[in-house]
């Protein structure tokens, strides 16, 4: 990624987040792989009077899926200085379980064919992180008291992206929807044996 202006850079410089420290710390997971496509996303968020901001840098190579966030960390009375952190985490593409598309339109009874949807939510699976969610089981006795131990449900989608036309613009729907396409087309040949 250093040797020329790359895609990825060039998307990493226009997002404005630390492009340097994003750019560096890609360019370690990547571990010399070309990316074969990428996805930027950043988001903000608002905390009262303070505004944070996340990015998730997502780069696609023959072999894995690097995956990159950075989040910043404002000075405060413990930190006298802001601070970034930056995780990075390589899966390999055998590895990725789901590629689960949610579209969303707006005026469905308007669509055409090829329309880019209004919000792209990209959620990708590999059961690196696991959440499990329990919950005291039910009786459907209203008058028992009996302990029936618990239920619960266990979720796999390690990586959600939400991406709106509305809030970043239609392009980057469409930006979305174009790495899907090429993210699910390499997870299928790298299940196929």
């Amino acid at each position: 990624m250093r040797a020329a202006k790359t895609p990825l850079a060039a998307d990493l410089r226009r997002a404005g987040y630390y492009p340097s420290l994003v750019e560096d710390v890609v360019d370690v997971a990547l571990g010399g792989e070309q990316v074969v496509a990428h996805l930027v996303h950043l988001e903000t968020t608002f905390f009262g009077s303070e505004v944070r901001r996340h990015l998730t840098a997502l780069a696609l190579t023959a072999t894995r899926l690097v995956v990159t966030h950075v989040d910043d960390q404002p000075a405060d009375g413990e930190h006298p200085s802001a601070t970034a952190l930056a995780t990075s985490e390589a899966v390999p593409l055998s590895a990725v379980r789901s590629v689960a598309l949610t579209h969303e339109f707006v005026a469905p009874e308007r669509h055409r064919t090829g329309s880019t949807p209004t919000v792209l939510v990209l959620a990708v699976g590999w059961a690196g992180v696991s959440r499990v969610e329990l919950a005291p089981a039910q009786c459907e006795d209203p008058d028992c008291d009996a302990d029936h131990g618990y239920s619960g449900s266990l979720a796999t989608d390690d990586l959600v992206l939400r991406i709106s036309g509305e809030a970043e613009g239609p392009a980057a729907v469409q930006e979305a929807v174009e790495f899907a396409r090429v993210l699910s087309a390499a997870t299928a040949a790298a299940a196929t044996p």
